[in-house]
């Protein structure tokens, strides 16, 4: 746990009105540059966008915002792979459906799916099986889509590190672990510890809001943030959606812990204030869905995995 410190924690907003904007290289750059992030050369870098399913694009982080922050990598002499650990199907998979494909190939790069788990002990007396692919990168850097969320209210940086358990044991620890309010917000929490974070750089420019976190509508937010605390970010996010975090789950057990960013006198806001983002429109779900899968939603949803890697 870290010492409350006032405005310590960088967060950069930055208006971007389109994923096709020519200004949205700049936004990247500025984005991790003014917030302190540096990237040596031959660095490992595990870029972990949110590649959830191929069923709505929406619900993934946008291509373009991927493949801008690849660009800039590149350019500093990053060694980049491309990575997430889809519940269905693979990453190569969704990326090629999302329109991705074809951009990262002509930056030399491929999307991979992160593997070999290696058995991650948690503090409740669990184990969960986490991607050595991302354990074993010098840094990650997190690359979320903002979304509503049926079982979390609204999820962002650091639900993303959920992606980095493998396969369908993120279906698995729903069932698992579901049934006793707060322990999936423990084990994401911890998964989040476990991994080396460098920076988190957040799709917030069309969100998904009214529900998710498949089948939600875009809102125009027209905002890419970033900061090197994904605590801190998802903080900043509550408090431009007026939540509080009686409201947000993940907030909640971040609050209990007393994890650095929490507190919202901890940022210091840099490029653009938050004042300048209107969300009074934003929607979240009215009422929540239970955390835990039932048996035959597991075994529906494994055998769904199954077929989509052999079809």
């Amino acid at each position: 746990m870290s010492t409350i410190n006032k405005n310590t924690e960088p967060v950069a907003y930055f208006r971007i009105l389109e994923y096709e904007s020519t200004f949205l290289d700049t936004a990247v750059e500025m984005v991790l540059e003014e917030t302190g992030c540096k990237i040596a050369p031959g660095t490992k870098v595990l870029v972990k966008p949110n590649l959830v399913s191929g069923r709505n694009k929406l619900a993934c982080t946008h291509p373009n915002v991927t493949i801008s922050l690849c660009r800039y990598l590149l350019d500093c002499g990053a060694i980049v792979t491309v990575g997430d650990s889809p519940a269905y199907g693979t990453a190569a998979q969704i990326a090629k459906t999302i329109g991705m494909t074809t951009g990262l190939a002509k930056l030399g790069l491929k999307t991979k799916t992160l593997g070999r788990p290696a058995p991650l002990e948690l503090s409740f007396g669990a184990t969960i099986g986490i991607s050595r692919d991302a354990l074993e990168t010098d840094m990650i850097i997190n690359v979320p889509k903002l979304k509503a969320h049926s079982q979390f209210l609204v999820t962002g940086s650091v639900k993303n590190m959920f992606g980095t358990v493998v396969g369908f044991r993120k279906a698995l620890a729903h069932t698992r672990f579901g049934e006793i309010e707060g322990l999936m917000e423990k084990m994401i929490l911890e998964v989040a510890a476990a991994m080396p974070i460098a920076f988190n750089l957040m799709d917030a420019i069309y969100p998904m809001h009214v529900t998710g976190p498949l089948d939600g509508k875009p809102y125009p937010m027209s905002l890419l943030a970033g900061s090197p605390n994904p605590y801190a970010l998802d903080t900043a996010i509550y408090m431009l959606l007026g939540l509080s975090p009686n409201k947000v789950k993940l907030w909640k057990e971040i609050s209990k812990q007393k994890i650095c960013g929490y507190d919202p006198d901890q940022i210091k806001y840099v490029i653009e204030p938050p004042d300048d983002f209107d969300t009074t429109d934003f929607q979240l779900p009215s009422i929540l869905s239970p955390m835990e899968f039932n048996a035959v939603r597991l075994v529906k949803g494994r055998l769904k995995s199954i077929l989509s890697k052999i079809t």
